[in-house]
């Protein structure tokens, strides 16, 4: 595998992160002790569903829409959380405040069907509650990656059809964003672009995909992608901003000929494109070379860092 290629969640480590409590099923532990049984639905299955939250002085962006998708989620597998959505939020703040946390961190958010009483699939084995496990870590995303941009690598795992398992879900089951992850780190790409099945440009395997041309921001029709929430809110933001925003199908070609190109995501909200399968981003009347994120990718970064803050919220 190639080790050169370094991931839009590459940080650098932090030391801190070495005594964080975790909370399982609502028991503060320490990192070394917070663990769930081999029997686990997570574990044997990967059934679960789950959502990574950013801390912002003291509040999460975007609280109530990521509660939403998670219940949404476990709703669709026909999962019971067995907690109200308020009684999970005061869970998440009691492990972040026993932590004493308050900004640049990232929590991930995991809810599997509970614990089997034997190695299958069928739900009706599963013998206990849901198991909820709360992972708060002090992390921000790398500066250099927005200065230099990303280098993206279009691979043959597809995003599938909806009724062999539903892109929209953000499940525990990511199997195939894993394998897209190691065909593009093998090409020596940061991340991997993955079409839908008809072809077409479906997203990345952990961010949102848009591209701008000739002043239009494009990004997929989110049918096959998680219904991702940055992603929302910069389309919000191109409404507000005046800026015009499609939601459509498009094809490598016009990536390739796009004069921007840029990747969404909570964790580290939008961050630059600098290539694309060897192609760099640019006009294709420009003789320039890469210089950086375009004017378009700066306004929108600075008014989503803006718009995250200013909705940063301990209560749905």
């Amino acid at each position: 595998m190639n080790t050169q290629s370094q991931s839009i969640h590459d940080i650098a480590v932090d030391p801190r992160n070495a005594h964080i409590l975790i909370s399982v099923n609502g028991e503060l532990l320490p990192r070394e002790k917070a663990v769930v049984s081999v029997f686990d639905s997570g574990f044997i299955l990967g059934d679960g569903v789950w959502e990574g939250l950013r801390l912002v002085n003291g509040g999460v962006p975007f609280l109530r829409e990521h509660i939403e998708r998670l219940y949404e989620g476990a709703k669709a597998i026909f999962m019971d959380i067995g907690l109200r959505p308020d009684e999970l939020v005061n869970r998440l703040f009691a492990c972040i405040d026993a932590n004493k946390m308050s900004d640049g961190v990232h929590v991930r958010l995991m809810v599997t069907r509970g614990v089997k009483a034997t190695p299958y699939q069928d739900p009706r084995v599963t013998i206990t509650p849901a198991t909820i496990v709360i992972i708060p870590e002090h992390k921000n995303p790398n500066p250099e990656k927005f200065e230099k941009g990303l280098s993206l690598h279009t691979v043959n795992v597809r995003r599938g059809y909806p009724d062999v398992q539903d892109q929209k879900l953000n499940s525990h089951s990511k199997l195939n964003c894993i394998t897209a992850c190691i065909q593009a780190t093998n090409a020596g790409a940061d991340e991997a672009l993955m079409l839908d099945p008809h072809g077409f440009v479906a997203t990345c395997n952990s961010t949102h995909f848009f591209i701008i041309r000739r002043g239009e921001v494009w990004t997929s029709t989110g049918q096959y992608c998680i219904p991702g929430i940055t992603r929302g809110n910069i389309i919000r933001l191109c409404h507000d901003l005046s800026i015009p925003v499609f939601e459509k199908h498009f094809s490598l070609y016009d990536v390739y000929g796009a004069d921007e190109a840029f990747v969404t995501g909570t964790f580290a909200g939008t961050t630059p494109v600098r290539i694309i399968d060897g192609r760099p981003v640019r006009h294709p009347l420009s003789n320039d070379d890469w210089s950086g994120a375009g004017e378009i990718t700066r306004k929108l970064s600075e008014a989503y860092k803006t718009l995250a803050k200013r909705d940063a919220t301990r209560t749905l």
